[in-house]
């Protein structure tokens, strides 16, 4: 998490992002240029025939969908999509498949938020006044007042927060809940609950996150061991071992520890800046290391890569990439972004995300996806074609990259997950954001005209 404007002159999220880190690389310039499946609709009855055909190997009927009239990444000529159950289909639709008109609109992938903290939020309640804030333990204090003063339990919050992300495109997401004894695992289990509501439309990777401290709040180390125990979560947390915690090599033995132990991820957060933040990263990547946890482990944020010599940039991606250490970041600012294309040519993994939405830090965030990779285009100057739809790929296949999903890139055998907007091409869509007009995930469609469908 990050902090949010408050009074003139005071810390804000903005100005404490901004901080002295040298102005980071470009996007990647290649184009996502995947080629839809051709298939021909053998429907009959209309939008609303049901598949009779019967699948060979298993006797029962297929669940086949065709979308018909469609533009595959904003082709010129537009195709229709046939989908067997949930998957993108090379040939013809089974007889009697069900049929959704796509009037001519575009399809493209549905997005990854590979980084948002749902529990946090106070998304479709009343309004927060948020008050001034010195520091990261400020923001947690008020992180505490908010949370008591909320007469909506989490998983209520939570569940408008992600199904909201689904009606805007979001396929999938890497969710952060804080962990400390203030909560106890509320905010673990909140969001857990409301993915279990979701399991139709959302795929959704839960982290316990320490946002009070591993080592300077007494209690936290023993929850997220109950949390990775019980199977509540699917990666263990940190945050800035040595600028919040102090503790650099006792804060990343205790989170490392636990995920060796149980079997789980890591996804740390890192603000710190310079040789405080290179020398946490070198930790983390000597432990990835030592413990054979390579593709495990994700770093969050990474504020120390950004304005790095290119020589020594180098060196850390190629240990980012030996290790399979993957990075996410939520494009803060021109100067805290991560050199996206510069990492990739490691093979670092490199995802997207929304970070917090409406909670005590900041009254921004929308968790829609298509927005951040607007975002993305904007602080980094991007004006190529190439480039916006290198924006939108990181949004989708890079969050995709770091989940450890298959990428829906629309092509034949890929997961049906792909949204359908009015538009001419898309890096025009990533300019002007339209209205997702159909969301469709696993072959099914869960929103319509921007709003979801329970």
């Amino acid at each position: 998490m990050q902090p949010s404007p408050s009074s003139p002159g005071a810390l804000s999220r903005r100005t404490m992002l901004a901080g002295a880190a040298a102005l980071a690389g470009a996007t990647a310039t290649s184009a996502a240029t995947a080629v839809p499946a051709q298939a021909t609709a053998t429907a009959e009855g209309g939008a609303e025939a049901v598949a009779t055909a019967a699948s060979p190997a298993s006797g029962r009927r297929p669940k086949a969908v065709v979308f018909r009239d469609v533009r595959p990444f904003g082709a010129a000529r537009a195709t229709d999509l046939v989908v067997v159950d949930g998957r993108i289909s090379a040939g013809p639709a089974p007889r009697g498949a069900k049929v959704v008109e796509g009037g001519g609109r575009i399809a493209l992938p549905s997005l990854v938020d590979a980084h948002i903290h749902p529990d946090k939020t106070t998304w479709g309640g009343s309004w927060v006044s948020r008050k001034p804030a010195d520091g990261i333990a400020d923001y947690v204090a008020q992180d505490v007042e908010l949370f008591r003063a909320q007469r909506r339990p989490v998983a209520e919050r939570a569940y408008g927060l992600m199904s909201h992300a689904v009606a805007r495109g979001t396929r999938a997401m890497r969710a952060h809940a804080d962990v400390a004894p203030a909560y106890g695992l509320a905010g673990a289990e909140g969001v857990a609950e409301a993915r279990e509501r979701l399991r139709h439309a959302l795929d959704v990777q839960i982290v316990a996150f320490p946002q009070h401290g591993v080592v300077r709040t007494p209690g936290t180390a023993a929850l997220l061991e109950r949390a990775a125990r019980e199977g509540l979560v699917d990666m263990i947390g940190g945050i800035d071992p040595i600028g919040f915690d102090r503790a650099l090599d006792e804060q990343l033995d205790l989170v490392f520890g636990i995920a060796d132990r149980h079997g789980v991820g890591v996804d740390i957060h890192l603000h710190d800046r310079g040789e405080t933040g290179l020398r946490a990263m070198r930790g983390i990547i000597d432990r990835t290391r030592a413990l054979s946890l390579a593709g495990k482990v994700t770093v969050s944020h990474v504020f120390c890569l950004p304005g790095l010599p290119d020589r020594e940039l180098g060196s850390v991606a190629a240990d980012l990439g030996e290790q399979d250490i993957a990075l996410t970041t939520v494009a803060p600012s021109d100067s805290l972004v991560l050199p996206i294309a510069r990492l990739r040519e490691h093979g670092v993994r490199v995802g997207l995300g929304s970070d917090g939405v409406r909670d005590s830090w900041s009254p921004f965030g929308n968790a829609d996806m298509l927005h951040r990779a607007h975002i993305l285009g904007w602080v980094t100057d991007v004006r190529l074609d190439d480039e916006l739809a290198e924006c939108y790929r990181v949004a989708t296949h890079g969050g995709a990259d770091v989940m450890g999903l298959a990428h829906a890139d629309l092509a034949p055998g890929a997961p049906a997950d792909f949204v359908l907007v009015r538009g001419e091409c898309l890096p025009q869509v990533v300019v002007d954001m339209p209205r997702r007009d159909v969301v469709v995930h696993g072959g099914a469609v869960v929103a319509r005209d921007g709003e979801f469908l329970d």
